[in-house]
């Protein structure tokens, strides 16, 4: 009987978990993809690319919200059975508030591992995957991010500005500014452009115009009746290189390792963003992912407060209040915590043993709140 009450409170917290985690999850999915937009509207990457960016994002989104959502989740099932004197029953059918407690805490752990597998794996492979999707775009919507009388610079080092565009799509008055690097640039300007798709490119032909290159602070220039300027060959500005967060968590920890059994070099070439100047980022990241996970059981230890205190005690409402506070307190310390992981390692290993120390010290709480309360 003990177990199917258990089985069963359990899987009201899980669907409820999975409830207010999916929810919260979506709604901040689609006010993000509204941001997203910009890929589209300014930088000309074609919504094929733009969905299946944000799509990718979603795991990130899940990962960042999992501790709330949990605890939530716990605490509103457990205020609920509470409400409805469901957990009075529990306690007079037998069942110890300590096994109670013993039991929801090894439950959490598997929450624990899901969240691992989400922040450690699942997370950093699609947000390279979602990187990927810009990396290897054409500017499908170049035309979309034309306007009259405005410098046009999302397109690598090319900058477009042109007077007018007529019915026809033929642009008046064209300026155009190729940056090959600090001594080298193009300068053309036209009387009229029109834009054609050839194959996979993009062709601005150009008429009636003059180009003038500068090389090594050299200037020649020619003028030209009709010339064709291949667009395709610039890629968006947006910005493209993997970042740390991108980077997975074994390339990470084998970026530790190499510096830790090499003192001389500065820089692993066979590992991106694997260089002394990062390892600050890297470690930062790597706690985000393995440690933050382990805050999970205290945060359902937190949530089990409720049980001390039943409904018909005067302080019920004040021991919720400060059941939520706290946990209030906790999530927002451990969303900053990374900023406190640094080159320290000493500093480290104590921030990554705190979620065992915090919830060791709960878990005495009730053994002492417990036995206290059966004198």
């Amino acid at each position: 009987m003990k177990k199917i009450i258990y089985r069963k409170l359990a899987k009201d917290c899980l669907n409820f978990f999975l409830l207010t985690i999916i929810t919260i999850s979506i709604i901040i999915w689609i006010l993000q993809a509204v941001n997203y937009l910009d890929f589209v509207i300014e930088d000309g990457h074609g919504f094929l690319v733009y969905f299946k960016y944000t799509l990718f994002n979603f795991p990130k989104i899940l990962s960042r919200v999992f501790p709330f959502a949990l605890f939530l989740s716990f605490s509103y099932i457990l205020l609920k059975y509470e409400n409805k004197n469901e957990l009075v029953i529990f306690w007079n059918y037998g069942i110890q508030k300590i096994h109670f407690i013993n039991f929801f805490i090894k439950f959490s752990l598997c929450f624990v591992l899901i969240s691992l597998l989400l922040s450690a794996l699942i997370t950093p492979f699609a947000q390279n995957k979602a990187k990927s999707f810009i990396r290897s775009s054409d500017l499908d919507f170049f035309e979309s991010i034309l306007k009259p009388k405005k410098f046009i610079d999302v397109i690598g080092n090319l900058t477009i500005y042109f007077e007018e565009k007529n019915n026809r799509g033929e642009l008046k008055n064209i300026f155009l500014n190729e940056k090959k690097d600090y001594r080298n640039s193009q300068t053309t300007f036209a009387k009229k452009g029109i834009i054609e798709s050839g194959g996979y490119e993009k062709i601005l032909i150009l008429y009636d115009g003059k180009t003038i290159n500068k090389i090594n602070e050299k200037v020649s220039e020619f003028q030209f009746s009709k010339s064709d300027y291949n667009i395709s060959k610039f890629g968006s500005n947006t910005t493209v290189y993997q970042k740390t967060q991108e980077t997975s968590t074994i390339d990470l920890v084998n970026c530790l390792l190499f510096f830790k059994n090499t003192v001389d070099k500065i820089e692993n070439k066979e590992i991106i963003n694997c260089d002394s100047q990062n390892l600050d980022n890297i470690y930062k990241e790597l706690y985000a992912r393995l440690v933050k996970p382990l805050y999970l059981t205290f945060l359902v230890a937190v949530s089990l407060l409720i049980i001390i205190k039943s409904k018909s005690d005067h302080l019920f409402n004040v021991n919720k209040f400060r059941i939520y506070s706290f946990a209030f307190v906790v999530i927002v310390f451990v969303e900053s915590s990374s900023q406190l992981i640094g080159a320290n390692l000493i500093k480290n290993l104590f921030l990554s043993i705190l979620p065992f120390i915090f919830t060791l010290i709960i878990y005495l709480y009730f053994l002492i709140k417990l036995k206290v309360s059966k004198r």
